[in-house]
Parts: structure tokens; sequence; C-alpha cells
């Protein structure tokens, strides 16, 4: 009898913890194929850039390069001994688009910088980042490259910064904005908005990139359209309430979309991108909100 019951008792324990180990499950988005993954290139953009679509020497409009044509291979795969690192050159500007869009989930990666720079930011801080909540088509905002999202920045000294992209908006708790000086993400701050036309730039609240030469790790947890930015375990920024905005004013909430990495004039890499599932805000984070 003893022995019987000693057994029923392992099998009960096991269960519920094999339950909860499935729904964390980590799923990995980088193979050696970018199997998960469109490309998008615009343009080599050059200094000067006004927002306006290229033209050629005799003033003709340039098309954009387009999806699936990167025959000088910006983005390409290294196999290296710990997996697979995405290479993105930031030759032209574009972005990889995700084929599938999420909602609801925790998205973790390494990053770090390498080399090369190019116009029209040879002289400026490298530059990259994540988009989500990507919706519509590439060629939405000023660069003419990238999809109506939200952006979590990858800049020199600047990881976890926010932009908007196009005509979306969102609310941070952050410090206000004066004259030139951008708002500054602070967690005892209260939300304020961000959006094209007003404010629509803001500094994360500290620097946590690692030193030159090594990798950063990024988080971007987004649940229900409240998101954080995180930098080597650190939260930069506190969001909530994505949305865009139409044209007669309407704001609709924009809580699911595609993720886009970002080809912006500055090599860099990635390795252990990863995506989770989430069924609530994880419980450590949820007071920030």
């Amino acid at each position: 009898m003893r022995i019987k019951f000693t057994k029923t008792l392992v099998l009960i324990a096991v269960i519920p913890l094999f339950s909860v180990t499935a729904r964390e499950e980590w799923t990995s988005l980088l193979d050696k194929d970018l199997s998960q993954w469109e490309r998008y290139l615009s343009y080599a953009h050059q200094p000067g850039y006004n927002g306006k679509i290229p033209k050629d020497a005799s003033g003709k409009e340039l098309a954009p390069i387009g999806y699936n044509k990167d025959t000088t291979h910006v983005f390409s795969v290294r196999d290296e001994a710990g997996g697979p690192v995405l290479r993105v050159s930031g030759e032209i500007y574009g972005c990889l688009i995700s084929r599938q869009a999420y909602d609801n989930y925790h998205l973790k990666l390494q990053v770090k910088w390498g080399q090369q720079k190019h116009a029209p930011r040879k002289n400026l801080l490298r530059d990259t980042g994540i988009l989500y909540h990507s919706n519509g088509q590439a060629g939405a905002e000023y660069w003419r490259t990238w999809m109506l999202s939200q952006e979590f920045q990858i800049m020199e000294g600047h990881m976890g910064d926010y932009w908007c992209q196009a005509n979306s908006a969102i609310d941070i708790r952050s410090f206000q904005s004066e004259g030139v000086m951008s708002r500054v993400a602070d967690e005892k701050q209260p939300f304020a908005t961000l959006k094209s036309g007003a404010d629509y730039y803001c500094m994360r609240s500290a620097n946590y990139e690692s030193p030159e030469g090594e990798w950063t790790t990024l988080e971007l947890i987004c649940f229900e359209g409240k998101s954080l930015h995180i930098v080597n375990g650190h939260v930069v920024m506190i969001l909530q309430n994505s949305r865009y905005i139409k044209n007669t004013g309407e704001e609709v909430p924009m809580v699911k979309g595609k993720i886009q990495l970002q080809s912006e004039a500055a090599e860099a890499f990635y390795r252990n991108i990863q995506i989770r599932k989430l069924d609530r805000m994880p419980k450590a984070y949820e007071k920030l909100f």
C-alpha cells in the first residue's frame, strides 16, 4: 500500500509541472534559410534625403527594390558554433518581416554591432531597430521603408528608445518634452501620448547596453496593448494603449502584427531570436502599469 501511494503522488506532481512548461515553451525564429521571414528593401538612401521618393539623375522617381529581392545579401545567416547568427549589412534600407503576425508575446534576442556604416549615417551613431505590431504595406513612413508599427529602437547608447512609425500612437511613462529636448522614459512619471505631429520620440530611461563587441540581450513584452522595452534585464520603457490614428482622427487599437528587424545603414548581428505566447502580463511587471 505504501509503495502504490508514493507512486501516485509522484504522478500527480509531474502533470501540472509539465503543462506549465509547455505553455512557456520558446520558439526559435532564426534558421539558416530565414524561413520564418520575408525580406524587403527600399533604397540606398543618400545624405540630404527629405522624405520624398528618391529620383534618378533625370529626375524620374525610383521604385523601391521590393519584397524578396535581396541580391546583395543585406540579410544573411552564418552558421557558428553557438547556432545561427543573422548578419544585417545595413547597406540598403529595409527589413526582415516575420511571416506570422503575433499578439500577447515575449520576444527576446541578442544583438551586437558590426564595423560597417553606410550613407546617410556614416558619421552618426549606429542604428537599427525592432518594429512591432506591424501592419499594412512596407514604405508607409518617412524613409519609405517600414510598415506602420511601434519601434523598439536599437542604437548606440539608445537601446530601448521609442519612435512612432507612420501614424502609430502610444502612451509612455515619461518626463514631458521641453523645447528641443525629447521625452525621457521614467517609471515614476504618468503616461503621456506620443504620436506623429507631436511628441513622436522618447529616450530610454538609462543606458544598459553591453560594452563594444559584446552581445546585448533585448526583450520585448507585449500584452493587450501594453509593452515593455527591456535591455540586459532592465526595464527601460513602459508603454500602453498601442494604436494608430486614421486620417479622420479616429484612433484604432493596434495590438497584433508582424515583427520587423530593420536595416538602417549600420552592420548588426543577431542571435537567439526567440518568442513565446503569453496568457497574461508577467506578474513581476504588472505593477509598472
